[in-house]
């Protein structure tokens, strides 16, 4: 199956660069450019790509902003994956709340580039600790005054668990070898706290863990 991307950046040469990086693969089609939010916007209505690839900062309308309604006019169906630079946006927590499934550096590497789209084109999301575990850290510290921890109501002790080491930027090996379960069982407790807390993917579970205070930010794993 061919993942179909549209590649929205207001710098035309980055645009060009990734665009051109995409298309030389067989599993992916740049279906369509945009320079600023608004036209990425129109353009992913028309052209109902699997991808969104956004500046996170774009004129017009922020790449923040066409996420959100990109992801919601899609139904979901387009996931949005933010272009960003460390040290300078301040928007990470936004954009996550925004629908946004993940975050690619603009001077990310070729092999960073398609493995950032396949990973989001397939559902999940890209939180590599070392890119937006940081980010949601410095950044949610501003936005979020850590309430004290509450209970998620539904969940089990266990999947309280799962959650907080999600949020912590843990991948399913990490938490099962933490917790000292198999990996099958780590996908179990993800399903059903998922299920649960009608979470689409790993970013909104990041989400809820900060804004229940399950996890205070800048906090690292033990």
């Amino acid at each position: 199956m061919v993942i179909r991307v549209l590649v929205a950046d207001d710098q035309a040469v980055v645009r060009t660069a990734f665009s051109g990086l995409l298309n030389t693969q067989d599993d992916i089609e740049v279906v369509g450019e945009a320079e600023d939010g608004e036209q990425a916007v129109l353009r992913a209505a028309e052209l109902r790509p699997d991808v969104a690839l956004l500046d996170i900062r774009m004129p017009r309308l922020s790449g923040i902003d066409a996420a959100r309604g990109i992801v919601a006019e899609s139904g979901g169906a387009t996931r949005a994956l933010m272009l960003t630079t460390f040290g300078l946006d301040e928007y990470v927590y936004d954009a996550l709340t925004a629908g946004a499934s993940g975050f690619l550096l603009k001077d990310a590497t070729f092999p960073e580039l398609l493995h950032a789209v396949r990973v989001v084109a397939g559902g999940h999301a890209l939180l590599a600790p070392e890119i937006t575990g940081r980010l949601i850290a410095e950044f949610t510290r501003q936005r979020v005054s850590a309430p004290p921890p509450r209970s998620v109501d539904g969940l089990t002790a266990r999947e309280v668990e799962v959650l907080v080491l999600i949020a912590r930027g843990l991948s399913n090996a990490d938490i099962a070898d933490r917790l000292t379960i198999t990996d099958h069982t780590v996908k179990t407790h993800i399903n059903r706290l998922f299920a649960k807390m009608g979470l689409r993917d790993r970013a909104q579970a990041v989400i809820l863990a900060y804004e229940r205070g399950l996890v205070a930010a800048g906090t690292r794993p033990p």
